[in-house]
């Protein structure tokens, strides 16, 4: 199986960017906020033990995202905290005060009065938008990129949101939603940036903090040696490095970012190691519809060019086979649910470990029998249809209209 792969050169004695802001502090305040929703409870981190002995490997660990908040994916965590950091400004509160009995009190409600919140979507992103919303009694507004998944739409529907599908890609469908939040007042929620438009995204990266905080504890506050995320626009990806890289110092894991090989905005960037960002252009197809990003975040990159060890650009038969392993696992191992986008870097890091095919990339990597590796399953069976047709059919060629994912949520 063709996996492409780049690694970025030594940084020693150059400068690198702060990392602190997503650091063990902040994850601290996310996190304490997240935890005053009645909802919250610490997702599952499942080792996989006998996984892990197949693969030559002293641990493998996959943090299960498909329990968060009951929404089957990790999106809310950085939707809430920005819209309670929205909340918090207005109101003349700092974000440390921000409690859920806090924003739904009466106090706050006159104060703001009627807000309305808007954000792109393919789904999961605008799920959690919708759900935060709902939770405080606010109002929401989620537009859909051209594609997007039925029960997705209804999803965020059954929250209240008025959510509609265009007949435009992703990248247009954010224009679209910055336009009309101009037009309208509406609040933006959208987690990536562009100049002048980066505190939010900002404040959603910090969100993420608490999923990355919730597995160092889960693995005893020990460092993995190499940690895989998958990326799309790259805010996912960028928060936990971040994380690992201000809790670990120069220990930090060994950091791979993992993308479809339709939708290589990040490795392409690597690649071209020019100082520019180099989007991926035209209809890309993949089942990976969450990573499917055309353009990578600014900020994201910022953090990613400089922590990030190694990018990688996997097709979607190695995406389709992490979703069978995962739900079909070995020995005792715990079974995980992960949809196409949440399965991404597991499958990347076993094709890395099991194909004989890159013994170079293990050696690189300087992945091998001492080596602990933690992976983020992102999402569940956000799109039921497609993972059945996946998972059970094997059905999904990049051919098949309803694999396309030009315009999808790309939120990761």
């Amino acid at each position: 199986m063709e996996i492409r792969a780049v690694f970025m050169e030594d940084r020693s004695g150059k400068p690198l960017c702060q990392v602190r802001r997503f650091g063990p502090e902040t994850a601290k305040r996310v996190r304490r906020f997240h935890e005053s929703f009645p909802e919250y409870q610490m997702t599952p981190l499942a080792e996989l033990k006998d996984l892990a002995k197949w693969a030559g490997v002293a641990s493998l660990c996959v943090k299960d995202e498909s329990f968060r908040f009951g929404l089957n994916a990790f999106k809310v965590l950085g939707g809430s905290w920005a819209i309670a950091a929205c909340i918090a400004g207005r109101t003349g509160a700092g974000p440390e005060e921000m409690t859920f009995e806090k924003l739904v009190s009466r106090d706050v409600k006159e104060k703001l009065g009627d807000l309305t919140f808007a954000t792109a979507t393919d789904g999961n992103h605008g799920r959690g938008v919708a759900w935060t919303a709902n939770r405080l009694g606010l109002k929401s507004v989620v537009y859909m990129p051209k594609g997007s998944a039925p029960e997705r739409l209804s999803n965020i529907r059954a929250l209240g949101a008025e959510a509609s599908a265009t007949d435009l890609n992703y990248d247009d469908t954010v224009r679209l939603a910055r336009a009309e939040s101009e037009k309208n007042g509406w609040i933006l929620v959208q987690d990536t940036a562009w100049p002048g438009y980066e505190e939010i995204p900002g404040m959603i990266m910090e969100g993420y903090t608490t999923m990355a905080a919730e597995a160092f504890e889960q693995l005893g506050e020990r460092l993995p040696t190499h940690v895989f995320l998958q990326a799309g626009v790259g805010s996912m990806a960028a928060a936990a490095a971040a994380y690992f890289a201000a809790v670990g110092g120069k220990e930090r894991p060994i950091t791979v970012i993992v993308e479809p090989d339709q939708a290589d905005c990040f490795y392409r960037t690597a690649a071209a190691d020019d100082g520019k960002l180099h989007a991926v252009t035209g209809e890309m197809r993949s089942i990976m519809a969450g990573l499917c990003c055309g353009e990578p975040s600014p900020l994201a990159w910022e953090i990613l060019r400089d922590y990030a060890d190694c990018f990688i650009s996997i097709p979607d038969t190695a995406a389709a086979r992490g979703m069978r392993i995962l739900g079909n696992p070995s020995g005792a191992d715990p079974r995980v649910i992960s949809g196409e986008s949440g399965a991404a870097a597991f499958a990347s890091a076993i094709e890395i470990l099991t194909n004989p095919e890159h013994a170079h990339l293990r050696e690189k990597l300087q992945l091998n029998a001492d080596s602990r590796i933690l992976c983020f399953s992102t999402e569940g069976d956000t799109d039921r249809e497609n993972y059945r047709r996946i998972v059970w059919d094997a059905a999904y060629p990049a051919s098949d209209p309803g694999s396309r994912c030009a315009g999808k949520d790309r939120h990761l």
